[in-house]
């Protein structure tokens, strides 16, 4: 695996001046030979959103959590292993807030979808990103623009793919 996140937090000191609130590694404490990444990097709980103070709001406990706050946002870095390493498993992912439905996982088990709208960045390696009717294969670089829509995330390679998302929350999709 690619190993962890360097985040770095700017904020303000009592005279205004700009400074540097945290630089660490995301996530805390040790990782294990095979464990994959997923770095809460930041969230925010209201729009627009505040800059006051030196609040860090990404408890370690929260990295699992998919969809924002209402009104807020997630930013996130996630390693996304080789498929023939990890199986996905719709019941983990409806566990952590998503929405799945079992007639879409029959494609991939790893469907789901959220009431967000989400930036999807590949930062290293490569990942199919897999809708009801098709498929794309993402390298580093690209960005995928998500809109509250069912997906799933294939990585057929034999390397890990790292992955940045931020996910604003959104309007429910009318139907």
């Amino acid at each position: 695996m690619p190993g962890k996140v360097r985040r770095i937090v700017t904020g303000h000191n009592a005279e205004g001046k700009a400074i540097f609130l945290s630089d660490r590694e995301l996530p805390a404490g040790e990782l294990g030979p095979n464990e994959r990444v997923r770095a809460l990097m930041w969230l925010t709980d209201s729009m627009p959103v505040s800059n006051d103070g030196d609040n860090d709001p990404c408890p370690e406990g929260k990295s699992g959590v998919i969809h924002p706050p209402t009104n807020g946002t997630i930013f996130r870095v996630v390693d996304i292993p080789p498929d023939s390493q990890v199986a996905s498993n719709p019941q983990e992912m409806a566990a952590r807030g998503a929405q799945v439905d079992p007639a879409r996982s029959a494609k991939h088990p790893g469907f789901h979808r959220t009431d967000t709208l989400d930036y999807a960045i590949c930062l290293e390696g490569e990942i199919w990103a897999v809708v009801d009717e098709g498929e794309t294969l993402m390298k580093a670089g690209d960005i995928l623009i998500q809109r509250g829509t069912y997906h799933a995330w294939s990585n057929r390679s034999d390397k890990p793919c790292r992955m940045a998302f931020v996910l604003i929350d959104a309007y429910p999709v009318r139907p």
